[in-house]
């Protein structure tokens, strides 16, 4: 996964050699503060939402999904302060829900700011950790295209699947569970939109060659 090579010199121009510790651009730090931050952000709604959870399915994905955001939160902190391999390297989250869509829409109270914290729910705490991955998945893609050190890199953009499949999972138990509902456009729509594009030619391929006839004389 990590394409650092232990012991690899860096340089500054003003400088001179660059620590391992130290190979990091200005704006990856600023990029990995706000990572970080974000992450201590959202295992803290773990740990602060468990609590008032109802359902045992959501307590045992939550329950799941924390310990994996804290070991991968560890190992980004790791690389992050010493600029080389992780001793424990980026996992795969793989969620336990299938992956059936109910599509159509029900109707549903409106919804609306809570007046006290009697109010928490289910509904409400799922929706909040969908959206800390959804948030997580488009932050740590932005950081990993501004990071210079390969190492922290490639740790970044491995984890930004793990936000894609968690966030995916808690979306699918909401579905489940009306929600989190999903409109389809009608069906000539969808044939319309989905047949709107055909397949590219490679580069070289699909020329139209020139008949003999038409081809110049001598």
């Amino acid at each position: 996964m990590e394409n650092q090579q232990q012991g690899q010199m860096h340089q500054n121009m003003h400088t001179g050699t660059v620590p391992q510790q130290m190979n990091h651009g200005g704006h990856e730090v600023f990029d990995l503060n706000e990572v970080l931050s974000a992450g201590v952000g959202t295992i803290n709604q773990y740990v602060l939402l468990k609590e008032h959870v109802q359902d045992p399915e959501l307590r045992d994905m939550m329950n799941r999904q924390h310990a994996f955001l804290v070991q991968e939160y560890n190992t980004t902190v790791e690389c992050f302060k010493t600029g080389q391999n992780p001793q424990v390297p980026t996992q795969t989250y793989n969620m336990t829900q299938n992956n059936d869509f109910i599509y159509g829409l029900t109707p549903t109270q409106p919804k609306k700011p809570f007046q006290s914290a009697s109010e928490i729910n289910d509904e409400y705490i799922s929706g909040c950790l969908l959206s800390a991955h959804k948030s997580g998945a488009s932050l740590k893609t932005m950081s990993a295209l501004e990071v210079t050190n390969p190492v922290v890199r490639r740790v970044l953009a491995d984890s930004v699947p793990n936000c894609i499949e968690m966030a995916y999972e808690l979306s699918i138990y909401q579905n489940k569970h009306h929600y989190y509902q999903v409109p389809q456009l009608a069906a000539q729509d969808m044939q319309a939109l989905t047949n709107a594009y055909a397949p590219a030619s490679a580069p070289g391929q699909g020329q139209m060659q020139m008949p003999m006839n038409n081809q110049m004389k001598h």
